[in-house]
């Protein structure tokens, strides 16, 4: 008998941190490597954030904190859903935790019966369906498409809900297409969900500030207030104030489930980092003005990226409303030689062929659920990206 859980057969490794892990082996072996596969922006987390952390440590706030947060920063987010998303709520519906990564998680673990199923469109976020496993719920994959710039429809979404439903899981910006549903896409699935009362819907929020004109950001609760009741609204500081690093999510929801997430948090890890929990509160509460500075940045590499993916034999890269990544169909080149001599049969076969030969080193289609395409993210300078697109336009135009 294995000493391990068998619920752990059911998950694999991270493909995102895989692929960042071989990027940085070769890097240390003296390769020219150019990683676009991390999901963090290149900027510093700004100055502010950073004096109201060390001023925590000089106050000797590193003391163990509330499970789910302190309420400071818990007021700083119930006043950020108001401000910005016009939502209400009490501290007794926030939740804090190390990461959105930790909340999700958190929400599945207390609420994932047997059986029960779990709605992700695809192409997903490569931990989603991962951590519903683990939760010992079913998965259930929404297929999208390029030609719906991969947003899930009404009517998909109806034909997936079962008696066995329990959650939809919603990502908009989405990682990894940059895909937003704009309020009229967005009430349109909603009206679906109106109609089926046992469907919680837990939206992945993460990417709200990056979003690019004319799209505007909403979050389904916004558009439909008959689904408060069943939603939790999950966000963080770390893309938007550039604080991957500080490991900071949080959400709100009804008082029983962020009840019963406090207490699994309470049994796991305990509360995160209290100095991280007080660089969140200058975050939310501070200046603003880094968002926007930022965006500029990401919607001029984003421009450049898709414009010369574009240019590629046998790429077609849609362009995104948010995030800071592009999902090309690498259709075009399926069935091609590479330069190793091998044929390109999948999508993993022509990023592995992509880093080989260009040291570029992106992520497979496959990773998200929805193949043939890989991701890339152009949370770098234009300068590496300008050569990244140079080096993949090479590598199209070099298949045979």
């Amino acid at each position: 008998m294995s000493f391990l859980a068998t619920a752990l057969a059911r998950v694999k490794p991270s493909p995102t941190i895989a692929v960042s892990t071989k990027a940085a082996e070769l890097k240390a072996a003296g390769r020219d490597i150019i990683g676009l596969g991390a999901g963090e922006p290149d900027f510093d987390t700004p100055e502010h954030i950073k004096d109201a952390a060390k001023a925590a440590i000089d106050a000797g706030k590193t003391k163990y904190t509330a499970p789910d947060g302190i309420v400071e920063l818990k007021d700083a987010i119930v006043a950020k859903f108001a401000r910005e998303n016009g939502l209400t709520y009490t501290r007794e519906q926030i939740s804090v935790g190390t990461g959105g990564k930790q909340v999700l998680y958190n929400a599945l673990i207390a609420t994932l019966n047997p059986g029960d199923e779990v709605l992700i469109p695809a192409p997903y976020w490569v931990s989603y369906p991962d951590m519903v496993l683990l939760g010992g719920g079913e998965p259930v994959i929404i297929d999208t498409s390029i030609d719906t710039n991969f947003k899930m429809t009404p009517d998909a979404l109806e034909a997936a809900i079962t008696p066995k439903t329990k959650w939809l899981i919603f990502n908009s910006p989405s990682n990894p297409s940059g895909a937003g549903y704009s309020r009229d896409e967005l009430k349109a699935l909603t009206d679906v969900l109106m109609r089926h009362p046992h469907v919680w819907v837990l939206t992945d929020d993460m990417y709200e500030h990056i979003a690019y004109a004319p799209f505007k950001f909403c979050t389904p609760v916004e558009v439909e207030p008959g689904l408060y009741e069943r939603t939790l609204t999950l966000n963080g500081v770390s893309k938007a104030y550039a604080m991957t690093g500080w490991r900071i999510g949080y959400a709100a929801g009804p008082k029983q489930l962020i009840g019963a997430m406090r207490k699994v948090q309470s049994q796991s890890t305990s509360n995160p980092s209290s100095i991280s929990q007080w660089a969140a509160v200058a975050a939310l509460n501070g200046p603003q003005d880094y968002i926007a500075e930022a965006n500029v940045a990401f919607q001029r590499r984003r421009d450049l990226v898709v414009s010369m993916l574009n240019q590629c034999s046998g790429i077609e890269c849609p362009m995104p409303e948010g995030a800071f990544y592009v999902y090309p169909s690498v259709a075009g080149c399926i069935g091609k030689t590479g330069p190793s001599g091998k044929t390109i049969e999948t999508d993993e076969d022509f990023v592995t062929e992509l880093l080989e030969s260009e040291g570029i080193a992106a992520v497979q289609g496959s990773a998200f659920g929805l193949s043939p395409h890989f991701r890339i993210s152009y949370a770098t300078s234009d300068a590496v990206l300008e050569e990244a697109c140079q080096r993949i336009q090479r590598f199209c135009g070099g298949l045979t």
